[in-house]
This record gives structure tokens, sequence and C-alpha cells, in this order.
């Protein structure tokens, strides 16, 4: 049929002219893009176009044949004067392949001998490297098979990306594709870039969630953001700094109060970032809530007495603190308790005989309630009045001083008197003599020395002569002596004692009240 009608074209008249002809351009589009084959025609004078057409050649079993062409993929975008250029939108790659522009004019029809190829390409991208660690240079490039010079676009995971050279950090994992500049639906298939990274974002979380009471069953759970990820044994869970286990998930069946502490999860995965290989993830507080226990009373004072002040104070281990007491008493006629007050002290101004029995007080928090054993209120019977201590202490001190006071005068008494008692040496018998106009109730002591040659100890008595006082006096041996004369204490007495001393010693030698005492000491 396309040898018919060329055949038809050369013999019509006007073709020996020469004029007619058409020029035809081949043409590289990339897929998705909109490309235009370029055609010029021309034809002799005289003539109108009436009509132009293109058609694309199609292999069959049975041979080649031409398929018009219609809108809205094809669109001719030429004129009836000489321009012929077609437009194909969003091309394919079924596309691809030969065409031929006619056109018509009132007496001729003339069909292109050539033909314009269009040849499909399509994108395509790539990452080099395609795995990188974090901190290496990666290059995106894309190619085309069309000889044009094509300017592209990147994205990554359908975002833009502002160039094609970076140095990689973990946000650049992903997805990228490049495209035609201006006419970016024609996109090349996507490629991967796989940065690995260390461990980020470690969280350490704990569940069940909220307030964890004792006894309870808890599980810890660590988590990360890692390329590659952490495996299961690259978690470690610590708990106020020691290694409690080394797996991703840790499981305590039952808590006890000693659970509680700071707990965080450190994970790895064999890379390092700015030095390190372990990361760690923020502490998690576990404050275990348990029911008060340990519930006491303590009574101050111990010993009550009627009419004095007494109070029982609640003391209980809990958490959260206690936050309600409540005081009770057992009934006198029967075993129930009666409520008595509230608050964590219980106050008795004036204790009574009503106030004694048994006592306890009952403690809450938001996880439960517990009781102090009974406690036995007592009065103590009030005693005779005795002097108080004080006052005991005041007596005793007062003797104490008393004593002193006694034992200095009697010190000092002493000391005059053995002042008064110094004996005064005097020679001669006259001395003597005078001295016994003294009373004669008055003790007069002498020391007589005696010469080495002197006679053994002799204890000589004096007695007052009735000779005149300057009278001889005859001893055994020769005697140095000496006489003390005592003064007595009352001076008239004294004088009166004196003159009858001297009358008694002018009367008679013989009185024994005149008696003079010596004690005669011979050297050894």
């Amino acid at each position: 049929m396309e040898s018919l009608i060329l055949t038809i074209l050369v013999i019509l008249p006007g073709v020996w002219s020469g004029d007619w002809g058409v020029t035809l351009e081949h043409q590289c589009a990339l897929k998705g893009t909109s490309a235009i084959l370029k055609c010029d025609y021309s034809y002799p004078s005289g003539h109108t176009v009436t009509s132009v057409s293109w058609s694309k050649l199609q292999l069959r079993y049975n041979g080649r044949s031409l398929v018009a062409l219609s809108p809205p993929h094809f669109n001719y975008v030429g004129n009836y004067q000489g321009d012929c250029d077609l437009r194909i939108n969003n091309v394919q790659f079924a596309d691809e392949g030969a065409y031929y522009f006619s056109f018509e004019t009132r007496s001729d029809r003339w069909t292109s001998e050539t033909y314009s190829y269009l040849f499909v390409r399509g994108l395509t991208a790539a990452v080099q490297p395609s795995t990188v660690t974090e901190g290496e240079d990666v290059r995106l490039i894309c190619q085309s098979g069309c000889p044009q010079t094509t300017k592209f676009v990147w994205f990554r995971d359908g975002q833009p990306v502002s160039g094609s050279e970076f140095q990689a950090s973990r946000e650049d994992a992903g997805r990228y594709h490049c495209a035609a500049k201006g006419q970016e639906t024609a996109r090349s298939a996507s490629v991967a870039l796989d940065v690995r990274y260390a461990p980020k974002k470690v969280t350490l979380s704990v569940s069940p969630s909220g307030d964890v009471i004792k006894g309870d069953t808890l599980t810890f759970s660590c988590s990360s953001d890692a390329n590659p990820p952490v495996e299961e044994t690259g978690y470690s869970l610590y708990k106020d700094g020691q290694l409690i286990s080394s797996r991703q998930k840790h499981t305590i069946s039952e808590v006890q109060l000693g659970d509680s502490g700071r707990y965080h999860c450190q994970a790895s995965n064999d890379i390092t970032w700015g030095g390190s290989g372990l990361f760690n993830s923020t502490d998690v507080l576990l404050d275990v809530h348990y029911q008060p226990m340990n519930t006491s009373v303590s009574v101050v004072p111990e010993h009550v007495l009627e009419g004095s002040s007494v109070s029982l104070t609640c003391s209980s281990d809990a958490n959260p603190p206690v936050d309600s007491y409540s005081w009770y008493k057992m009934a006198a006629s029967s075993s129930s308790m009666t409520q008595v007050g509230s608050g964590q002290t219980l106050f008795l101004p004036s204790m009574e005989a009503s106030h004694t029995g048994l006592y306890l007080c009952l403690v809450r928090n938001s996880v439960g309630e517990n009781n102090s054993t009974e406690v036995l209120l007592s009065m103590a019977e009030k005693q005779k009045s005795s002097p108080s201590i004080p006052v005991l202490a005041g007596i005793g001190v007062c003797l104490c001083v008393t004593l002193v006071i006694v034992l200095l005068l009697f010190r000092r008494k002493r000391r005059s008197n053995a002042g008064e008692k110094q004996p005064v040496f005097d020679s001669g018998l006259s001395r003597s003599q005078s001295s016994a106009t003294e009373d004669p109730s008055d003790a007069v002591y002498a020391n007589i020395l005696t010469s080495p040659s002197s006679a053994p100890l002799t204890i000589l008595s004096a007695s007052p002569r009735n000779s005149h006082p300057h009278g001889s006096m005859s001893y055994e041996e020769e005697v140095l002596y000496s006489t003390v004369t005592i003064k007595p204490k009352n001076t008239k007495h004294h004088t009166n004692s004196s003159r009858a001393a001297q009358d008694s010693w002018s009367t008679s030698g013989e009185n024994s009240d005149s008696v003079i005492y010596a004690t005669v000491v011979t050297p050894h």
C-alpha cells in the first residue's frame, strides 16, 4: 500500500518540478517528558495545503503499515505553510519508532520519503557508595541515554535535595531519584543510600507505666535508633551504676523496696561516634510505693501523774508518706475501739482516771492502711510530799560549807594557840620566884638541859621558900632551866589569882597548887 501511494505521488503533475518535499530530524526523548519531532515541508507555488497528518510505522506479522496519530497524546504544533512539528506528550517507551508526515492540497497529496525516528530513554540514578558510615562522602549520579545535555534535580524520599555531593549523616539515609529539571515527571527509578551510624535516641521504658506498688511485676525495655540495629545482647541495664542485665528486656516479677533506684540503658552496635561506642539513655527513677508499716506509738512522759499532761505520738514507715492518722481507745465496758482523736499526736492536757486504757493509732496513705499495736496508758499514784531533789541538794551544800568553815576556824584556833605557847627563856632564880606570883592553877612547864657531865635524869620539883625571894637553893647537879608563863584569859581573875598566889607563896611553901613541873632531858 505504501509503495502504491509513493507511486501515485511520483506521477502526479508538478512532482517533476522538484518543489515537493519534507525534511525530518531524529529525536531522543526521556521517558515521561514531552518531545517535539522537528519537521519542515515544501510544495510548488500555486497549491494550497488543505490537510496535514502524522503516522507511525507499525510492524505487524504480515508486514508493515502506517498508523495515524491522534490527540491528546500527539499534538500537531506546525502550520500549513511549511512547519510540521509534532509534540508527543508524556513520552513512553512504546512511543519509540519511525514517524512519517503527510500533507494534501486540493489536487495533490504528499508523504515524506524519510522518517523521523524517536528514541526513548530513561534516567538512571546511582549513589556512590551506596553504603557509607556516618561522616563519609557521598556522590549522586544521574544518567540518560540521550546525547543532548539535560539538567537534573535530585529527590530523597520525595523531598528535594540541594546538592549531589555531601558528607553523609544518619538523616541522609533513604531512597533517591533524579529527574529532568523543568520536567520532574521524567524521573529515574529510585536507589537507596544506606548510612550506618551508632545508636541514638537510646530510651528506657517501664511497663506498666504509672505508680509502682510493692509486689507489682515490672518490665524494663531498651530501644534505640541505630544502623545496623542494636542486637538483643547489645543492650545493658544498670541500676545505680551496677549492671543487672545484658538483654534488651528485663522483668522483675515481684517488686520490693530494694528495687527503688535510678535505672539507665546502654546500647552498642560496634560503630563509634565522637570516640565512643557506648551510648546511654536518660535515667529513669523507680520509686516503689508501699502501704504504711512498722507503725508504733510513743508515750511522753512514760510515767504520768494525775493532772499532768501526756502526749501519744504515732510514727510509721510509708511511701507516699502517711496522710491520715486516727486514734482509738478501747472502751472500758467492751472490747470495741472508739475513735478519740486524729493527727499524728494525741495530746491530753490533764491526765484523769478516765483517760487510762489501751490506745492504738490507724494510719493510711494512697496505697493502704496499717495500725499500731495497743499501748497501755496508765496513771501513777502521787507520792507523799518529801523534800525535792533541789532542796536536798541545797541542804547538802550548806552542810558542806558549814563543815569547811568549822575546819578553817579550828585550824586557825590551833595556830593561835601554838603562837601563844612559844617558850620565853630567862635565867636566875629570881625569875622563877617572880613567876611564882602567878595563879597556882596555871601549869608552868620548863625544859631543863643538863651539862654532859650531869647525873642521870632527875625530876625536880620546886616550891616557894619561906625565906626572902633571893634565898639560896641546892641542886644535885648544875641545871639550866627556863620558865614559861601562860597568861590567863581573864585579867581580873588573873590579878586576884596573882595576889592570892603571892600571899600563898609568902605564908606557905608547901601549897600543892603552886607546884612547878620541869622536864629534864639529858643528852644521849
